[in-house]
């Protein structure tokens, strides 16, 4: 473990001392971008010091304090990636999405990075219901783990759980999805859609939970083995695995993780031998850090 996921509120905001459902991030240099699906705001870190992140609100208002009401009304926000630079946005921009499981769970947040690679003004929210509802007919129980750009395209992760093993990677031109982004152009459809059978953990399916893309078109992710059958109940977690999937949709490599953990988000760091995966965790249970984790894998 390399650290817990501490951050300092700004005046006027929630008092929280730490991210605990920290769900996806995203690594400009030494810079690590977080977000918790139950939380307005993600957490900002700097990889270089030990000392508490700060939090940058994306939504506006305060969500409930008691589980029940807090897990219904949260944004959900699932995955998060870097987008490269585009129209107005010369120096790329983050984009964290929500899941789509519930209706209220279909935003996602467009933050343009300066020269620095940090935040550059508020965020823009996006409308995901008509990027996400034709994809229902495909996943009734959508839940959208993973975001990431490889390739020249744009992928999302499908999650599967007990009921709907299904664990799929949806593809889109990014051409397309930016002319979207910037309300210049149509809803985008997929290109296509790859299904993967990750295996399982003491008798629990494997699923996504994040990914992120590789210089090579190659991608890593992580899955967690959660005892659920839908994809708003949350389960034991019996383990947690990284792997990497080519460029031509193969499934290359599986590992599980040692630590006992579910495992929520995951970004990458190449040193020309191999890849530093830097990972988040979710322990469902508010009054539990987030973990910082690393693991090393060859390259491939």
């Amino acid at each position: 473990m390399l650290r817990t996921l501490d951050v300092s509120a700004p005046p006027g905001e929630d008092a929280i001392e730490y991210l605990s459902a920290a769900s996806g991030l995203a690594l400009i240099g030494r810079r690590l971008y977080v977000i918790a699906d139950d939380e307005h705001s993600l957490g900002v870190f700097d990889l270089g010091d030990s000392g508490p992140g700060r939090l940058f609100r994306l939504f506006a208002g305060e969500l409930p304090q008691r589980h029940k009401d807090r897990k219904a009304g949260k944004p959900d926000l699932e995955a998060m990636t870097v987008l490269p630079a585009f129209e107005s946005h010369p120096f790329g921009a983050l984009l964290a999405v929500g899941s789509g499981s519930k209706p209220n769970r279909q935003r996602a947040a467009l933050l343009r990075l300066d020269g620095h690679g940090a935040i550059d003004g508020s965020a823009r929210h996006v409308d995901l219901a008509p990027l996400y509802d034709p994809l229902r007919n495909r996943f009734p129980d959508l839940n959208i783990e993973g975001l990431f750009v490889a390739g020249g395209e744009l992928c999302l992760l499908q999650r599967g759980n007990r009921a709907s093993r299904v664990n799929a990677c949806v593809r889109f031109a990014w051409p397309d999805i930016e002319q979207w982004i910037r309300g210049i152009g149509p809803t985008p459809s997929s290109r296509s859609v790859s299904v993967f059978e990750l295996g399982e953990v003491e008798g629990v399916p494997l699923s996504f939970t994040d990914a992120a893309g590789l210089t090579t078109g190659n991608w890593v992710f992580c899955a967690a083995a959660e005892d659920t059958s839908d994809s708003y109940a949350d389960g034991r977690c019996a383990g947690s695995a990284v792997g990497i999937v080519s460029a031509e949709g193969e499934l290359v490599l599986l590992e599980p993780i040692d630590q006992a953990c579910k495992a929520e988000g995951i970004a990458v760091a190449d040193d020309g031998k191999g890849f530093e995966l830097l990972l988040v965790t979710d322990g469902d249970d508010r009054g539990v850090p987030a973990q910082l984790l690393s693991v090393t894998l060859p390259r491939a």
